[in-house]
């Protein structure tokens, strides 16, 4: 019931502020594919570059709809709402709580990369997304999620939520195999990329789009954050750190 709880105050969030979020799930994945799609009329592994920015710009907007939809709202409900407080008395189990948060953000960035497919559907690109490219979705959602949660605990004041985005996920939009492949950066420096979330979602989106299967290999991978990162939010809550 905890995990309804909390999915619940998602819904009542996201009906209250449907076009708001609609809107800013739409404009920037919109310009990304305009500016890069369109103005750049280059191929990719020998396939049209919308091809290959399309599955990119899917992961990039599930990874932002996920982390925007928790860590922002959860900083402010525990610095300066202390909702907190109230949730360490409630009957609900603190991993409950964290659950649904995750989940719930989960679903805010498979809202948004829906969305993005939709609007990409016209366009006669032969890629292919199925139900495992939505569960790709909502894992990597769910690794970014988990991400926010240990963010907003890290915060110690407003600012630090959006200083933090700028370090972390703000490099991976640009880096992690969404606008361009990271097959020719450097050696070192392309391993450490492509073991990043991102990195793999894309891949694992690009792979299913194109018709060449998935890789369970990147699926661990984004399990293992998710447990790693979820780990590290039960440990802050139960611990009572940083609350």
């Amino acid at each position: 019931m905890g995990i309804l709880t909390i999915l619940w105050e998602k819904w009542v969030e996201f009906r209250r502020d449907f076009y708001k979020i609609t809107l800013a799930a739409m404009i920037a994945p919109l310009m990304y594919l305009v500016v890069f799609g369109l103005g750049i009329q280059t191929s990719s592994h020998g396939e049209p570059y919308l091809n290959f920015l399309i599955p990119g710009v899917v992961a990039l907007t599930t990874m932002n709809g996920s982390f925007n939809a928790i860590a922002q709202n959860l900083n402010v409900q525990r610095l300066y709402e202390k909702a907190f407080d109230q949730i360490m008395i409630s009957p609900t189990p603190l991993w409950q709580f964290i659950l649904g948060q995750i989940i719930g953000g989960s679903l805010r960035g498979l809202y948004a990369g829906g969305i993005i497919l939709l609007l990409v559907m016209p366009i006669s690109t032969g890629l292919v997304f199925n139900a495992m490219s939505i569960f790709v979705m909502f894992l990597n959602g769910a690794v970014f999620s988990a991400v926010g949660v240990v963010l907003s605990f890290l915060a110690k004041n407003h600012a630090d939520v959006p200083r933090f985005s700028n370090y972390i996920i703000m490099p991976m939009a640009y880096l992690c195999n969404t606008f361009f492949s990271i097959d020719r950066m450097p050696t070192g420096l392309r391993e450490v990329i492509s073991a990043l979330p991102l990195s793999q979602a894309s891949s694992l989106l690009r792979s299913i789009a194109s018709g060449q299967g998935w890789s369970a290999s990147g699926i661990v991978i984004l399990l293992v954050y998710l447990a790693v990162l979820t780990g590290i939010s039960l440990s802050f809550i139960y611990k009572k750190q940083n609350m």
